[in-house]
């Protein structure tokens, strides 16, 4: 095993920027193509990249990204774990906003990913979605920030 080391004399930096996602209502966007865009125009070389969705009914994953199948068994597995009309207490917003906030938690509202020759680290198979738990279609908006030289 060979692990690279940072020279002492490269200044750390910092990058941050918004990415705005449409979303047609409960299901799953990728996000992957345009994290790698910014990750690659920040000039960074080597770091890590932080992603934070600014909801608490949308959240984000690092999944497959190469049979659709997946995310449609992703979403059944979700609709059993967090389903619609039992009777909730919070459902001012409709009968899919609580199950909305449990899947948030159940997935998590960050991800970290290392960036290596100015590139994410990611695995063959894996992509970066937004997961929309919400019924109707929002906006959604994520914060970039990458750390390193």
């Amino acid at each position: 095993m060979r692990i690279e080391t940072l020279s002492d004399g490269e200044i750390t930096r910092q990058a941050s920027g918004r990415l705005g996602v449409e979303t047609r209502g409960q299901g799953f966007i990728e996000i992957t193509d345009a994290a790698a865009r910014w990750v690659a125009g920040t000039g960074i070389r080597h770091g890590l990249v932080t992603i934070f969705c600014r909801h608490t009914s949308a959240s984000l994953l690092i999944q497959e990204n190469a049979d659709p199948d997946v995310r449609r068994d992703l979403l059944t597995a979700l609709d059993r774990l967090a389903p619609r009309n039992v009777g909730y207490i919070h459902s001012t917003e409709g009968p899919d906003d609580m199950p909305a906030h449990i899947r948030t938690v159940l997935s998590g509202v960050s991800l970290s990913i290392p960036v290596v020759e100015g590139r994410m680290t990611l695995g063959a198979w894996q992509g970066i979605y937004l997961a929309e738990h919400r019924d109707r279609p929002h906006r959604r908006e994520l914060i970039f920030h990458l750390t390193g030289a």
